[in-house]
């Protein structure tokens, strides 16, 4: 018997085709579907992505981030835990409406020209722009092995999530969690 618990990896490897082939039999497998049907009754750990915003093109900040993401909700599974995993779209925000300005050429103009330009036509940009990049997010979703339920994604623009966080709100609001005051920000 070896006394090595791995077989040596030869040299030359084609890390490359390992990869695609590792993906592919997740795929085929669906091995992360499985890791939660082999849980279900298990106790529950829900993790709710930090989600992107899908409007730029992933970089390798990217993958950083999500890899120390994707660490907690694998621990908790590797420690028996049913964990589900949920994706999302950022589609609110500054990022959103300063990359479409760049775009319209209004990144100067401010609120008067964003007015000028038609807010529903504003509206509806920003949110065509959101996705521009999302086949490129699930792409790299898949190849850095962060497993998540893209199929069931909260989307912020959705009314559902919008009312959701303002339900939240109120409840804070109700237990006197809330309150108004000044605080010193860097930009």
């Amino acid at each position: 018997m070896s006394k090595e618990a791995f077989e040596p990896v030869p040299s030359p490897f084609n890390f490359s085709q390992a990869e695609k082939d590792t993906i592919a039999f997740w795929k085929e497998h669906q091995t992360y579907h499985k890791s939660l049907e082999q849980r279900k009754d298990a106790p529950r750990f829900v993790f709710f992505e930090g989600p992107p915003t899908a409007n730029g093109m992933p970089h390798p900040g990217h993958c950083l981030t999500r890899t120390i993401k994707d660490i907690f909700p694998r621990y908790k599974t590797m420690a028996g835990h049913f964990c589900e995993r949920k994706a999302g779209w950022d589609t609110h925000g500054l990022p959103v409406e300063i990359e479409v300005c760049k775009e319209l050429g209004i990144i100067d103009g401010g609120k008067e020209a964003i007015e000028n330009y038609g807010i529903e036509k504003f509206n509806r940009t920003c949110i065509e722009s959101v996705f521009r990049y999302k086949k490129e997010w699930e792409q790299l979703t898949d190849r850095i092995g962060f497993w998540v339920d893209l199929d069931e994604a909260y989307v912020t623009f959705h009314q559902s999530y919008v009312e959701s966080v303002w339900w939240a709100l109120k409840q804070l609001f109700d237990r006197g969690l809330l309150y108004q005051g000044h605080k010193v920000v860097w930009w």
